[in-house]
């Protein structure tokens, strides 16, 4: 087995490859090792996953992986593995089902298992396939221990010990039925929130504008729905989202602003607009491409008790000195390593089984 110490400096390794790839350009770095055998070719398979899907811009993927760069260095993957005793665990497979939504949204299930010691069966969607293997080809030449236990399929799974499973409610009831005899982690469909409250600046409102727009608002730490006090000026609050007008310049957003637009208007529904973001009142968490949902509330207290019942449709809280794990404004696509998905340990649950 790779010691774990050797599995962190594959991984820092990785995250200095990655470092080349920001949302300023691409910068060759002569310090990378063996980058002649790695650099062009994942060139090429970003720009293979942009031909893919049209949601996957040039800068959505950039994003994604200079996020990456910055989390995996030496010192936070130690900090990582440090939280749960991972040193002395007998290997397992464990599958991992990814959803597609944003670019590598499935890296941190890939990493977790890997860093534990454990081998890697991974199901990717069709829509997010070119970008995790090349980097596995990666991660396997500077750590050749790696070899054999990862493994992609697009066939049925068999022969795993337990399973990591993303998809929608629908898909979810899917995997707790066909996954029920398997040790397992079954996400669902979760969205984010923002507070709105006097504390909350213009300059607040211009970073929410991040968690908004990030990916067209396609992942579940994207924020969908802003809970805002009774007589809300919202005037603010799309001087804000002003920052990110060129989004309306996609095509494939466009159409999909376009299209949600005639179907408020068909259907009457009350909303507010500003040429590229409509704002409708609904009690909803989830809402459409080039919306955002609304809600008023009376008070504080009241409001936290909702949010508390509602936690598990709930992936992040934006908010400004309301709740104690609440995220900042600006912060939703940042996540720190220890940032688990749906808030469950994934590195205790594999340390688990």
């Amino acid at each position: 087995m790779i010691s774990i110490q050797n599995r962190i400096l594959a991984f820092s390794k990785l995250g200095h490859f990655l470092s080349q790839f920001k949302t300023s350009g691409f910068e060759k770095k002569e310090s990378i090792v063996d980058n002649i055998l790695f650099f062009e070719g994942f060139k090429h398979q970003i720009k293979l996953a942009q031909e893919k899907n049209s949601w996957f811009t040039k800068e959505n993927i950039l994003f994604s992986l200079e996020s990456w760069s910055n989390a995996l260095t030496e010192n936070n993957l130690q900090a990582f593995v440090n939280e749960v005793n991972i040193n002395n665990n007998a290997s397992k497979n464990v599958a991992v089902i990814m959803a597609g939504n944003i670019p590598l949204v499935g890296f941190h299930d890939f990493l977790s298992v890997l860093i534990c010691g454990h081998s890697v069966i991974v199901k990717q969607s069709s829509n997010d396939k070119h970008l995790l293997p090349f980097l596995a080809k990666f991660l396997e030449y500077v750590e050749p221990g790696f070899k054999g236990k990862i493994t992609f399929t697009e066939e049925k799974l068999t022969d795993f010990d337990a399973v990591i499973a993303t998809g929608s409610n629908n898909t979810a009831r899917y995997f707790d039925y066909y996954f029920k005899d398997k040790p397992n982690i079954i996400r669902k469909s979760r969205n984010s929130v923002a507070v709105i409250t006097d504390k909350v600046t213009d300059e607040d409102f211009e970073k929410l504008s991040d968690d908004v727009f990030q990916y067209f608002g396609l992942g579940c730490r994207s924020v969908s729905k802003l809970y805002v006090p009774k007589e809300f000026d919202f005037n603010p609050f799309f001087n804000g989202m002003f920052a990110k007008k060129e989004i309306i310049n996609n095509a494939k957003y466009a159409n999909n602003y376009d299209y949600n637009k005639a179907v408020y208007l068909m259907s009457e529904f009350d909303l507010l607009e500003n040429g590229f973001l409509m704002i409708k009142e609904d009690e909803s968490y989830s809402s459409p491409i080039a919306t955002v949902f609304y809600e008023y509330y009376d008070n504080e207290i009241d409001l936290k008790i909702k949010l508390h019942q509602d936690k598990e449709k709930i992936q992040c809280i934006v908010a400004k000195d309301f709740l104690e794990n609440e995220v900042a404004f600006g912060q939703t696509q940042q996540p720190r390593l220890d940032d688990y998905a749906d808030g469950v340990n994934t590195l205790e649950f594999l340390s688990s089984i």
